[in-house]
Order: C-alpha cells, then structure tokens, then sequence
C-alpha cells in the first residue's frame, strides 16, 4: 500500500506562475527581482488557505537560485533548488511563531541572522502566523527586522494583520492576500482532475469552491473526500450528498410554486428538506440567496456577478423573466425578517412556513395594490347600498327616462317605456347594449352602462363627498352624546367592574363632555391612567350606548380625584388605670389574681 500525499500538499505551486488568483502579488514579486528593487522584509496576509506561505517559499527559491529561468522563476535542477525541494536548504528557515512566540525564540533567531549563508546569496527566514508573538518577542524583533544584514530577508505571513503592531508594519512592505474565485478553483480542480483521470462535473466542482469559501486548501481537502466517496466519477449528486448542501433545484421549485401560488407544494418541498436533514434557518438563507441571484440576473451587467455553472445561470435567466422585481424585493424582506427572528421563535416550523404563505401570495397583493377600489368597504349602511345599487340597479315607477340612446346600426330609436312596477334588472352581459337607467331617488347609484350616457356618471369625489354627507347627517341624527348620558353610561360600565382596584379608580374618575365628538376622564394617578387605557373594552362600549362611532377618549391625570381612605377611629387609654379597667373587662379573672397575690398597680409616670 503506497503512502498517500493529500491534494494540497502533492499539488502546491512551485513556481509564481502556478499559484492561483494571486496574480498581483506573483507579478509584483517578480517584477522587484527583474529590476533588482526587492526589500528585506515583507508581510503577507489575507485569508486562510489563499497562497501566502506558497509564495514566501517560492520567493525563498528564486533568491538563492543559480540559473533562473527568464521570467525569473526557478529552475528546479540547481543545487540550491534541490536542497529546497528535499527541504534541506540552511539558507531558508521557517519559523512557527503560534508555538514559538517568546522573547527566547526570537532571540535565538536574531543569533542565525548573525551568520552569512554557507551557499547562495541569501539567508530567508520565514514566520508564519506571525501574529502570535508576544509583545515582547515583537520588541525584540523591532530592530533587528529595520536594520538586517544585506543578506537577510524577512518574510512574515499571517492572517490576522489587525493584530501585528503599528511598528512591525511600518517596517515591512505589506501585499494582501485576496481570495481566491469560484471560477479559478473550478479551473484549478478541472486540471487536477485531469491529472488524475478523474471525471468530474463542473456543477459539482462549483458546489466544491462555493463550499470553500475562497481558501483553495479547503477546496483540495473537499476534493480528496469526494474522491474517495466516489472514485474515479464525481457527480453533482455525490457532492451535494456528502457535503449536505442544499440542491438549487429545490429553491427554483419553492420559487415556481409562489408564482402560482401553489401553498400545497410548498409545504411539502419544505417538508421533504426537513426530512432529509436540513434545518430550515439553512433553507430560508438558501432560498434569500436564491433570489438575490434571481434578482442579479434581471440586469445583464450585474450577470457577472452570479458564480455559479453556465448551467445554472441559464436556468436562473429563465426564472428571472417570469418573477417581477417587485416579488423579488418583498420576498427578500421576508426571508431576511424570518431569519432575524428565527431564534427567538417558539415553533420555528411553524415561523418558516408562515413566512413561505407570505411570499406565495406577494403578487396578489402587489396586483391590488396598483388597481385600488373605487369606493373602500366601511361597515356603514349607506356604502353598503350604494354598492348594491351599482351592482344591481332596479328600474322605478318614476318618470320614463328623457334622454335617448343613439342610435346604432343594429337599433333604431324606441319610444320610452311606460311606468311599471319595480322589476329587478340583472346586469347585462359583456359585447350586449343596454338601456340607460336612471339611479333611484335618495340612493347613490350608477348607470347599468357608460357606453350611451357617460356624462351621468358621478365622479369618484363627487360619490366620496355624498358618502360623507350621509355618515355626517346620520350620525349627528344618532347621537346621544351629552353629559348626563355620558354619566349614566359610565356608571354602567363601572358597575360591570370586577376588579377592586379597577373598580375603585372608575369610581372616582369623572368624565366630562368636552365637545361633540371627544370626551375627557379624570383620574387620580398614572397607575390610573393606565387601568382606564387597558380597558379595551370601554371604548366601544361608550361608542355603542351613545351611538358615535367617531367618539375620542382621552384621559388626563388630576391628583384631587385620588380615593380619600377613612382611617378607623381608636381610643386610645391615656393612663394605667384606663389601660387596667379595659383589661378586666375583657378577663374578669385578672383582678381575681391580683388580689391572691397583693399586687399593686404601677403609678403613671
């Protein structure tokens, strides 16, 4: 059985040319060695698994390399680079600053410094994690790292440059690490598996670099376990499986059935990703990152900010077309408030799939929204019947209609009809003529058709205004709104009280009539105040004895209506002989016992 050498390590770049998506850092280091402008000390940082110890190690090479190439890479068949490679080289030392950080290590390595290389031009030193040193051991280091030798270079990585003080970092020429693109880790895996004879397809080596998040190290080690789950063939299924991913399919599913509003198959999607071992905060990100996709490709120029297979982005351009941006925006919302208060509800099922309805029904709600309703439903009589009499008018024993309707090629003018009695009309159906009818008296009507008497339709304010006229007078018929009634009324509902405390405010409250449709209640305290304003109930009883829909309330604090609380009278026994009389005649028996044992009764003071 042969030793196996893990992705990562087996396929590290040797050269500047091969590392990946560090073409900035590759080109700059290259270009200081063609034009002999190349510092003592560097800094690399940025993410974790991006190339930083790579490219240290490289630039070690290329210094103390012989017979580099003419893009100043190296040659890899000097002495020097195949010390390197067999990691014997004692011009280059690594140093592991997260356990070697104390004033000691540095010390020694200021000692190594002090030496000029046995073979080559240079002595490298490379730190990694260099962030972990103490504050001491970076005081250490500070002059050495300014002032070195002409052969010393210094090459500190690290990934958390935040935490390097400001003194090492004005010493060092800084390059940032990027991370490393969807795209270009497809590409570095597609050569792997080239190498390999591996067939893989690109939609699962896109699910392997969104999996990495940037850092190629991580993406090899996903590589290597998908390798050995499915051998020589690597298929979209086997890499969603093993890495319990969430298929794309189900979002673009979810999102079809919320096109047609389709609640059943929603909820059974969701159920089946339940069952499967999904969490459903996983699912509702999944599915705000699935519309944010639908959402980039709307626009041709943000397109290229979709990374995914050429596959996928076909069939998010297909669902783009179909989905308004207006169910895009509303949708995102939701999902965003669902996953915001994901934590804090109790049935999180439950709180997922009320967020699902939601969505389903954002298109109808839109379409309302921009066709409004003439008139608004209120629960008054009068709008009510008006609305009747729109949707089925009734012709009236009036006065026959004086106006004619014009003629048409099929119909001939025809004398008015003679009155009759009050015959319900259906409205007609579409494409068919129809004889104007005048609305009755006294009622808000329209006419059955437009089409040959358009100036007698009212206009929307002109109904509006009527409406109101009608609520205004009748209301002001209804109502019963004066002081002696407000009175009687709250003494009803104070009566209906159960609660003391309550009860005990309510008493001693006063209501006043300050005009016709508002209403001001006193009350002692601001636990008072609150006690009237949590009885939700009052209001509308109030508004229905007194018949005034439109009635206001509104409470104020006066400290004269506090309950006065009688304190019970005492009588107080001033002296000994009161206190003692009092005390007989409670118990007779004590004078018995004074008088057995020649007592005396102490004098007052």
């Amino acid at each position: 059985m042969s030793k196996f050498v893990v992705s990562a390590r087996k396929y590290r770049p040797i050269r500047f040319d091969e590392v990946v998506g560090q073409q900035h850092v590759s080109q700059t280091l290259k270009n200081a060695l063609q034009n002999d402008h190349l510092a003592h000390a560097f800094l690399f940082c940025g993410p974790r698994g991006v190339g930083k110890t790579t490219c240290a190690r490289i630039l070690a090479k290329v210094l103390n390399c012989t017979n580099r190439t003419a893009d100043f890479e190296p040659c890899d068949t000097c002495d020097s680079c195949k010390a390197f490679n067999e990691n014997a080289s004692f011009n280059i030392t690594e140093l592991d600053a997260a356990s070697n950080n104390s004033v000691e290590h540095i010390r020694t390595l200021v000692e190594q410094v002090r030496f000029q290389p046995q073979q080559g031009e240079y002595k490298v030193f490379i730190i990694d994690e260099v962030h972990m040193l103490s504050q001491a051991a970076f005081n250490a280091f500070l002059k050495t790292l300014e002032e070195p030798p002409s052969y010393a270079i210094f090459i500190l990585a690290t990934t958390e440059k935040h935490k390097i003080i400001p003194t090492i970092l004005s010493r060092c020429q800084i390059f940032d690490f990027k991370r490393i693109q969807v795209q270009d880790t497809v590409k570095h895996l597609q050569g792997i598996c080239a190498e390999e004879g591996i067939e893989a397809d690109k939609d699962a080596l896109h699910i392997i670099g969104q999996k990495a998040d940037g850092a190629l190290r991580d993406a090899l080690s996903i590589f290597d376990r998908i390798v050995s789950f499915s051998g020589k063939k690597i298929t979209y299924d086997d890499v969603i499986t093993n890495l319990n991913v969430l298929d794309y399919d189900y979002f673009f599913k979810v999102t079809d059935a919320m096109m047609v509003e389709d609640l059943s198959s929603l909820f059974l999607i969701f159920d089946k990703i339940q069952k499967n071992g999904f969490e459903a905060d996983l699912f509702i990100n999944g599915l705000a990152e699935h519309f944010r996709n639908v959402l980039v490709c709307k626009d041709e120029a943000t397109l290229q900010l979709l990374e995914v297979s050429d596959n996928l982005k076909e069939r998010y351009k297909n669902q783009a077309k179909v989905a308004p941006t207006s169910f895009l925006l509303s949708a995102l919302n939701i999902a965003n408030e669902c996953d915001v208060n994901y934590k804090m509800a109790r049935n999180k099922r439950l709180h997922v799939e009320m967020a699902l309805v939601k969505m389903a029904y954002i298109n109808r709600a839109t379409t309302l929204s921009q066709n409004p309703i003439i008139e608004k439903k209120t629960a008054d009589e009068t709008v009510v019947q008006a609305k009747q009499n729109i949707s089925a008018p009734v012709i009236t024993t009036q006065k026959p209609v004086e106006s004619k309707p014009i003629p048409t090629k099929e119909t001939t003018p025809t004398p008015a009809p003679a009155p009759t009695t009050q015959i319900p009309v259906t409205p007609p159906a579409e494409k068919k003529a129809s004889i104007p009818v005048s609305p009755p008296a006294g009622k808000l009507g329209l006419p059955l058709s437009s089409k040959y008497n358009i100036a007698s339709i009212p206009k929307k304010e002109d109904l509006q205004s009527q409406v109101n006229e009608e609520l205004a007078h009748t209301n002001d018929s209804i109502s019963l709104l004066n002081q002696e009634n407000l009175e009687a009324t709250w003494k009803a509902y104070y009566e209906k009280v159960t609660s003391p405390s309550v009860k005990s405010v309510f008493k001693h409250a006063e209501v006043i009539v300050v005009d016709e449709d508002s209403i001001l209640i006193k009350v002692g305290s601001t636990m008072g105040k609150g006690m009237v304003q949590q009885e939700y109930e009052l209001m509308n009883f109030i508004r229905t004895s007194l018949k005034h829909p439109k009635l206001i309330l509104e409470v104020e604090i006066d400290a004269s209506k506090v309950p006065v609380v009688a304190k019970p009278k005492t009588n107080k026994l001033s002296s000994t002989a009161e206190k003692y009389n009092k005390i007989i005649e409670m118990n007779p028996k004590v004078e018995e016992l004074r008088k057995r044992f020649d007592l005396k009764m102490d004098k007052d003071n």
